[in-house]
């Protein structure tokens, strides 16, 4: 029997109107639609019936007044969003971006197990430890923590919520109406955690959710992060600018996956594609320009700032980025500041030409051709050791989804390399993952309390 051939995941990234940071200015883009759900459920069904594996949303804890006075900065709150949507599809995944720095383990892993309940077994968390001072003066910090306590504070948060989300065994409900038996309290633990960060007792107060639990999403790729994609994750949401540097940071995860005795199989790397389609490679270089023309320079060179803890305002835009911290000195995003960093330095490009460069991706990797084109770029990509699927990012939501469904999935799907139609229900079965056992299971056939009820009380 021939081989089944291998298929790319691909992830709708769902970022509002779009990707590039003047998509809200396009006469195209539905900015009045913003904040009104009919908006999302129609780009939702409309990604379900591409097939694609799942719907992403990221997140940031905080605004500024040039955000606000110069973008599209209201943003719905994802896990609320993902719940609505879980309503009006069936099949595509659901992943939100939610902090380990902000948040408290119990009420977090409560809120995953109810959407994957809802949704019956589509939910996934993209696993962030934020990394912005704006963000921390939300939540009583006057700046943000050192970047490897943020990293050792999540794993013990992502530990907490594994044990809670393990507390009710699979077959832990009971439902007999006729013992008056709901559930065996043999197989409902508690997680009892001491640790340097938490405290929690369990179990958890919903039980276990049809996919065991969410599907864990990592989008780190500095060193702490690689580490911690590499023990816990089950994808990896990452940035890369090259074919070759894709491939290190494919192999390199891979690798650290098999350190902790991970089938490397088991770690999926996406990183972020963002596509502008044209009929041709002029008219989509056209598109993008006209993007770029109605971005803001001050309110991008903020951002830019922001992202790198570096304030660039004093510096001339047509010169070069200045010298940066070393990476590891730096306390927020310390892998997409060196990314920053090394595209500046390889291509040799002024702050304003940086600008245009980051305007639609943040780091993602951008790319303006024709529907072939840009097939074939993530064809190579994922035949040749750099990625397992994608995060497809419309620069422009609406017209950019459209021309992605339309005119690049078709020649994917000619290369064999996405699917026609869903083959499973769950998040975990679109990506090729196994049902995780709960790890408070028992390998031996001791009778439970309430089998011993049964049996020495003859109930029923």
């Amino acid at each position: 029997m021939a081989k089944k051939k291998r298929q790319m995941i691909l992830n709708l990234f769902l970022n509002n109107i779009g990707h590039h940071e003047a998509a809200w200015r396009h006469p195209a883009a539905e900015i009045d639609q913003l904040n009104d759900f009919s908006y999302y459920r129609k780009i939702a069904v409309k990604a379900e019936e591409a097939k694609f594996d799942s719907i992403f949303f990221a997140d940031r804890l905080a605004v500024s007044k040039e955000a606000v006075q110069y973008s599209a900065a209201s943003r719905l709150e994802p896990l609320t969003l993902l719940s609505a949507i879980s309503v009006v599809t069936e099949k595509i995944g659901l992943i939100a971006t939610v902090s380990t720095s902000f948040n408290e383990p119990y009420n977090l892993a409560r809120k995953f197990s109810s959407i994957d309940h809802l949704s019956k077994g589509r939910a996934g968390w993209n696993i962030i430890t934020s990394g912005t001072d704006e963000e921390a003066r939300n939540f009583n910090y006057d700046k943000i923590p050192d970047h490897a306590l943020r990293y050792r504070r999540s794993k013990e948060f992502l530990e907490v919520a594994l044990k809670l989300w393990d507390s009710w065994e699979e077959e832990a409900l009971i439902k007999d109406k006729a013992a008056g038996i709901y559930a065996d309290p043999d197989k409902v633990h508690r997680a009892d955690h001491k640790g340097e960060f938490y405290q929690v007792r369990g179990p958890l107060n919903v039980s276990r959710s049809p996919q065991g639990r969410p599907v864990l999403v990592q989008a780190g790729s500095s060193k702490d992060g690689k580490k911690f994609s590499a023990e816990f994750a089950e994808a990896v949401f990452t940035a890369q600018q090259t074919l070759e540097e894709a491939q290190i940071f494919y192999e390199d995860v891979k690798q650290r996956a098999e350190g902790f005795g991970r089938n490397r199989n088991e770690i999926k790397i996406l990183p972020g594609i963002c596509p502008v389609i044209g009929n041709t490679e002029e008219e989509a270089k056209e598109k993008e320009y006209r993007l770029h023309h109605l971005a803001n320079p001050d309110h991008s060179l903020s951002q830019l700032s922001s992202r790198i803890g570096f304030d660039l305002s004093g510096y001339p835009l047509d010169g070069p980025l200045p010298e940066l911290s070393e990476t590891g000195h730096i306390r927020g995003h310390q892998s997409r500041t060196k990314l920053i960093k090394d595209l500046a330095q390889r291509e040799n490009l002024t702050i304003r030409q940086l600008l245009h460069r980051l305007a639609g991706g943040r780091g993602h990797y951008t790319i303006s051709g024709t529907a072939e084109q840009i097939a074939n770029l993530l064809e190579e990509w994922f035949e040749n050791g750099a990625a397992d699927g994608f995060n497809i990012m419309p620069q422009l939501m609406g017209e950019g989804l459209d021309d992605f469904i339309e005119k690049v999935l078709p020649i994917l799907r000619q290369k064999g390399l996405f699917r026609e139609n869903y083959t499973g229900d769950t998040l975990r079965e679109h990506y090729g993952l196994g049902y995780p056992a709960s790890q408070f299971s028992t390998k031996d056939n001791r009778r439970s309390s309430i089998e011993k009820v049964h049996t020495s009380d003859q109930i029923g």
